[in-house]
Order: C-alpha cells, then structure tokens, then sequence
C-alpha cells in the first residue's frame, strides 16, 4: 500500500511561480498557495489530534497517523472493511473529551449476510506508540439497519455537537423509499449519546425501536456534517443528477428525498422540484449541474480572518472548492476555486490552515495558506 511523504521542500519546488498551485488547477483565481504535503491510497477522512499530528482514513482499511516530522506511522486495531464501490473505511473524529479520554470514532462499511453490507460506527481508545500507536477495545455503538445489497451511499459522517451528542449521516443506500420510512435509519441524520445510547428527547424516541435513533429524515447520500459557531448543525449531501444540496439541519425535519429533488433521476425522469411540497424542508443552497459534495468544514480560524464562519466543500466531480458565506441560518454562494482533482475531504488545521485530501490512489494531502 503505497504511502509517499513529500518534504516541504520539494513541495515548493514541485508548486509554479504563481504561488503553491498544481497541475490543472486554476491558479489565477485562488487566494491561498495550496502546498503538497503526503500522498495517500484512497485518503477519506481525517482529523487533528492535540498534538498536532494528523489521522488519515484509507478507503481499503488503513488508519494512518502523519507526524509532525513529515514520517509516516501505521493505527493497527482498525476494523475489517467491505472495500468496494463507495465502501470501505470512512470518517475519523475524536470524542469531544480525547485529551482526558483518548476515545476516537470510526465509520466503516462491514458485511452482512447473503451478500449485503451497511455502514456501521465504532468507538475505541487511540494508544499512541513511536510514530505509529494502535486502537485498544473498539465496540461498535451503531449499525444500518437493515443491511442491503449494493455498494452505494453509505455516507457515514461523523460529527459531535458542542454539548456532546454523536450524529451520523446514513444513506439511503440508493434504495430510495426507506429515507421516508421511520422503520429504518437508512436515509437519515442519527443522533446518539457518546457511547451509542439513544437520547430520550429525540423527535421520535417515543416510538421506539429504530425510529427512536432519527434526528431528521429524507436524506439521500450526506457526506458533509458540521456545526457552526452558533451551534447550527449543516449538512452536504450528493442529489440524483443535479439537485447537490446543503442544508440546515433541524430537529424531527422531514427533507424530501425521494419525493422531491431540484435534479432528475439518472434515466433523465423528473423529481418534482421542492417548491412543489413545501411541508418538506428545502436546502439552503443547491446545484445543478452537480458537483458531488464530498465534506464540509466551517471555518474558525485567523489564518483566512475574511472567511471565518463560512462552509468549505470538497468536491468530487466538480473537482473544487467550494466556499458557501453562512449567515445565522441563511446561506449563498460565494466562490468556488478549480483544484484540479477529486476533494474528498477538507479539514481546518490547528494553525488556521486549510487542508484538504484529494480522491484516488495517489490522493495528495494540499496545505492551504494565503498568497
């Protein structure tokens, strides 16, 4: 499995004169050098741990740990993972506690019998080792239900709430109907207690079972989750084509997949658009051509003091960065710059540089910091 840790700097000398750009990206109209630090196999998520060290997730099943030094270290511990399609390994977070606790979360894709699979959410404490470490006791705290066939919309973002709680982003795992059906969490955002619990002042906890876990419903494919400085939780999620939606998410809210959408089915049918049905609630921002959101950040840094509190989006087939100008609960476009590759991932440093993770076998590892 190949790993490649580039040093500083080569990462200069391999960027042009116009200031840490890269091949096919649009350099002219980016307002930040975009220097390469590593290369990873199939990078999905990563996180900062207080130190100031990096977790990377790797589709295939890795955790690797990229260290200050520019070296590279092994997470073994981590669990088996139906690789294939969109699935395999998925997000990394630490527990709001993990200076007292060490406690960080995982997502993956595992297999179910008769050939389904679904995503699940595990928790286990990360032991630090040289320049690698392991993850002692993982449990998983959280499954799909039920497991399907297909390799398709797993989803699987994590994200803790400033008072503690874990939410998760389940797909709908391109079945459609179960996103409207309380029987089922596929097609929705999760909210759980730290360790897995339900909390007894969810929408539907009083109906029990499954239904009791569901925060909001009508999801389709959310790969992004984060709140803002005000404790608004923002969702990204990939609509049909066309139709790519950021929403503000909002307790017991019903969003609308599949009944409606502002892009059309794959064999060129039409969706009702969400101004027809207005009992659902309707994304904040939408686009149509899609651009395939693959994560968002919200911005708190000094670093780029002109962006603080705006959504930064990774994109896959739009092969950008997206940046979205939020205002208490409204939200508009504001730029978005060609990276020139996948973005699967993107994540606010330690320092208030912006980092993101392109897709693919040889995903690189960009720092963002301004020209």
């Amino acid at each position: 499995m190949r790993l490649l840790f580039l040093v500083v700097a080569f990462a200069l000398s391999a960027c042009n004169a116009s200031g840490g750009a890269f091949a096919g990206s649009d350099s002219a109209h980016q307002p930040f050098k975009a220097i390469p630090l590593a290369q990873f196999n199939e990078p999905w998520a990563m996180t900062f741990i207080p130190d100031g060290r990096l977790l990377v997730t790797e589709k295939k099943g890795a955790l690797r740990i990229l260290n200050k030094d520019g070296t590279a270290g092994v997470i073994t511990g981590t669990p088996r993972v139906a690789y294939g399609g969109q699935g395999g390994f998925g997000d990394v977070v630490l527990h709001p506690g993990f200076a007292r606790n060490g406690l960080v979360y995982l997502s993956w894709a595992e297999p179910g019998s008769n050939g389904t699979k679904g995503a699940a959410v595990g928790r286990g404490r990360l032991m630090l080792e040289g320049n690698g470490g392991r993850i002692d006791g993982l449990q998983v705290i959280w499954r799909q239900e039920p497991k399907v066939t297909g390799d398709v919309h797993y989803s699987h973002r994590l994200a803790f709430s400033p008072d503690g709680y874990l939410f998760i982003t389940s797909g709908e795992r391109f079945k459609f109907t179960p996103a409207q059906s309380l029987a089922t969490n596929l097609g929705k955002i999760v909210r759980l207690t730290d360790s897995g619990a339900v909390p007894p002042d969810n929408p539907f906890h009083d109906k029990g079972g499954i239904a009791a876990q569901i925060w909001t419903l009508g999801h389709r494919n959310g790969l992004g989750l984060a709140f803002d400085g005000g404790g608004r939780l923002w969702e990204v999620e990939m609509g049909p084509r066309g139709g790519d939606e950021l929403n503000l998410i909002q307790r017991g809210k019903n969003y609308g997949w599949p009944v409606v959408s502002n892009g059309d089915n794959y064999d060129g049918s039409p969706i009702p658009d969400h101004p027809t049905h207005p009992e659902f609630e309707a994304p904040k921002v939408w686009w149509n051509p899609s651009v395939s959101p693959a994560s968002l950040m919200i911005y708190s840094g000094n670093l780029f003091p002109q962006w603080r509190g705006s959504a930064f989006i990774g994109c896959l087939s739009g092969q950008a960065l997206i940046r979205v100008a939020l205002d208490g609960s409204n939200a508009r476009k504001a730029d978005q710059w060609d990276m020139g590759a996948r973005i699967r991932e993107v994540e606010q440093g330690p320092e208030g540089a912006i980092y993101v993770l392109e897709d693919g076998s040889d995903g690189r590892l960009l720092k963002l910091t301004p020209k």
